[in-house]
């Protein structure tokens, strides 16, 4: 299987012209096929120091003796003291592979090299500064290494790798603030996987220093949104180009010589990209995030006479005081055959998606990633869901190159579909003076009886200056929410432009938008290949369950219960509707209603912590401790010991005067997390006979809070 890699035609359009075609590269000899010492030096002794594009030349090469100048070649360029016997980089480069294996090898399955420590010891170098982490039995064992004085290879100017110890056995792996998160690092974590902030507070509890470091490897940068920054992942993928980035430009230029190859930037795995985001509605009332992303940089694989990749995205979505409010997950699977993919050769590529959100004003961040190349982007915006009102406003604005006009049969949503139109745009708002502009708009909460007394202004400003003005009355216009409008550009001359559109009720503003554009002297501009796709219909339970899920993050309880219901009830047999809706309950204090719900999935298979969580505290909070007892011993059977399950566990067997397993139950959590002064004093109190009264007079003490978010 090879890997192709289109670059994306998107510079300075007075540029574009002079961009050389790029070429497919195709591998003309397989790893599998070289000699087993060609196959050794590739996939071990340089893997990690290696281009991707040395990789590729290599391996067209034909004979052996090929292989052997070209071997010279790349040792050569990286001598730092050319001329010299010695090649300082060749010896500390295998000086290095020697003591990741001997080091780093011990007690793992694999040679040292392969390892996460033995890869960054190889790429970086040895640390300023280790710090050991071990013995705590409420961490796994961990090591902090320390770098500074790599800026040159585009680094901060200090940085921290946190290497941790999965379940304390075998290899240590590299930890990512993102995708791992301080729970991680954590021996006893059941709260919610992803409130990174509620499992950081965990860890600075047992150690603030690595806590510290556990939400951003960058001394001074600060996580935000409550999750951690990118700023780290961006790092790592930083940290495997350095070897890359130690090349100097006489050494690319010889290395142009050996063959012809694709123009492409293989210099860092993270990608540039422009981006979009539009707000919505539909005509049930949801409203619907819309965002596009224009990749900078689009690879597939191939596979005799298939491209394909696969892209995927994960979003997230915060409040301003930093408590998720949504996350999703979405994939895209890309085939093309040889034709298809000599139609989109030279064209950027283009990921429209959608989503539905509740009123409020967010943090929405985007992460995609191309899982056949390992490259990805991100992007972060503000955006605002305009709350219910009586009042007219004007929605955001799309400015499209290209107008579908498509019928309403299908009741399904498409991302940047207005009505019966789809528009095609591209987030860098560039035409040309031959296009048509199409501005496609909403105007919501539009009362009926004023609107022979509406207008709508469209102005344009040049470089700031006023350059056309029109005024169209709303009854114009067939549809009275849905709006486009079409500008000839052919009388505007190159240069950047504003169009702001105002809404004119009895004379007076009431909303407007405002967007930029450009207009380009280029002969042509590349439009994209878009990618999208749609999606279910408005009515459809899954977005009751969408919503109802962000309401309950949200804190909005009532309206949460009543669509989480309406969901539920579309589809009884889903646990995952189930247990969103029991939260719900939980939270109401609505424990008989959250039994009730639970009961029936509880000897499921795969059943979630959760469940077994929010069903035992339910049984309990009723009074009915065996029960709760038989509920807990699942989950602990499942899921193994921990200090909440065994707590509410004793509370439990004292309710039903079960002393001894009481004390058993709690003497045993404080193994497992001995700093619990309540629970010490109970059994201080339990053992002296002391113990003052039922603990039925605070059916809640001690009763672990089921996390809701997710």
């Amino acid at each position: 299987m090879r890997l192709i890699n289109l670059k994306r035609l998107l510079f300075s359009f007075i540029f574009i012209f002079l961009i050389a075609p790029l070429n497919v590269t195709v591998f003309s000899q397989p790893i599998k096929k070289l000699p087993p010492r060609f196959k050794q030096w590739l996939e071990e002794e340089v893997v990690y120091i290696i281009t991707s594009t040395e990789k590729e030349v290599f391996l067209q090469l034909k004979t052996d003796k090929e292989r052997e100048l070209f071997i010279k070649a790349f040792w050569k360029q990286r001598d730092p003291t050319p001329g010299t016997p010695e090649n300082e980089f060749k010896e500390e480069h295998y000086r290095r592979i020697n003591y990741a294996n001997h080091h780093f090898g011990r007690g793992v399955p694999k040679p040292g090299w392969q390892t996460d420590r033995g890869r960054i010891y190889i790429i970086l170098g040895e640390p300023r500064d280790i710090q050991s982490y071990t013995g705590n039995s409420e961490i796994f064992n961990a090591e902090v290494w320390f770098y500074q004085g790599l800026s040159q290879y585009g680094l901060p100017p200090g940085f921290n790798l946190i290497f941790y110890q999965k379940n304390n056995v075998g290899e240590y792996v590299l930890y990512s603030p993102s995708s791992d998160g301080p729970q991680a690092l954590l021996t006893s974590y059941f709260g919610d996987q992803a409130d990174y902030m509620a499992a950081y507070r965990t860890l600075k509890r047992i150690n603030p220093a690595l806590a510290n470091i556990s939400l951003s490897l960058i001394p001074g940068e600060r996580a935000q949104f409550g999750r951690p920054s990118l700023a780290s992942d961006i790092l790592l993928q930083n940290i495997i180009s350095v070897p890359k980035k130690r090349l100097n430009d006489i050494y690319a230029k010889k290395f142009l010589m050996y063959k012809d190859i694709v123009e492409v930037d293989y210099s860092t795995n993270y990608i540039d990209n422009n981006h979009s985001v539009k707000i919505f509605q539909d005509p049930t009332g949801l409203f619907f995030v819309h965002y596009a992303v224009e990749l900078n940089k689009f690879s597939v694989q191939q596979f005799k006479q298939t491209y394909s990749t696969h892209l995927k995205i994960n979003g997230y979505v915060a409040d301003h005081q930093d408590k998720t409010i949504y996350q999703f997950e979405n994939s895209f699977s890309i085939k093309l055959n040889e034709e298809e993919i000599k139609k989109i050769y030279y064209l950027p590529f283009d990921l429209y998606d959608m989503f539905p959100l509740i009123p409020g004003s967010y943090q929405f961040s985007i992460i995609v990633k191309n899982e056949v190349s390992k490259e990805f982007t991100t992007f972060e915006k503000e955006i605002t869901i305009p709350a219910e009102t009586s009042s007219a406003r004007l929605s955001s604005l799309i400015l499209s190159y290209k107008l579908d006009k498509r019928p309403t049969d299908s009741k399904r949503l498409k991302p940047f579909k207005i009505g019966d139109h789809q528009l095609f745009f591209q987030p860098r708002n560039i035409f040309r003076p031959q296009d048509t502009l199409f501005v496609g708009f909403q105007i919501l909460n539009l009362d009926p009886s004023l609107i022979q007394k509406t207008k709508l202004k469209f102005e344009f400003l040049k470089e700031s200056q006023p350059f056309l003005t029109e005024v169209k009355k709303v009854s114009q216009y067939p549809d009275r929410m849905n709006f486009i409008q079409e500008f000839p550009l052919e009388k505007f001359p190159p240069g950047h432009y504003q169009i702001k559109i105002s809404l004119i009720e009895n004379e007076k503003e009431i909303s407007s938008q405002m967007e930029r554009f450009e207009i380009s002297p280029a002969a042509a501009i590349p439009r994209p290949w878009v990618y999208s796709r749609e999606i279910l219909p408005p009515t459809h339970p899954l977005y009751s369950f969408i919503i109802g899920r962000q309401l309950f993050n949200k804190g909005e309880m009532e309206k949460a219960e009543k669509l989480l219901a309406a969901a539920y009830n579309s589809k009884p047999d889903s646990l995952e509707y189930a247990l969103s809706l029991a939260k719900v309950y939980f939270a109401l204090h609505k424990y008989a209603q959250t039994k009730r719900l639970l009961l029936p999935f509880a000897n499921s298979e795969n059943v979630p912590y959760q469940l077994y969580l929010i069903l035992g505290n339910s049984h309990q909070l009723l009074g009915e401790f065996q029960e709760a007892i038989g509920i807990y011993k699942q989950a602990i059977d499942q899921f193994g010991l921990t200090f909440n399950l065994l707590n509410s566990l004793g509370e439990c067997y004292y309710r039903l005067g079960l002393k001894e397993e009481a004390l058993a139950s709690w003497e045993k959590s404080l193994e497992i997390k001995p700093n619990q002064p309540e629970i010490t004093k109970k059994i201080k109190n339990l053992k002296k006979g002391l113990y003052p009264k039922l603990i039925g007079d605070d059916k809640s003490r001690n009763i672990p809070s089921a996390s809701c978010r997710g």
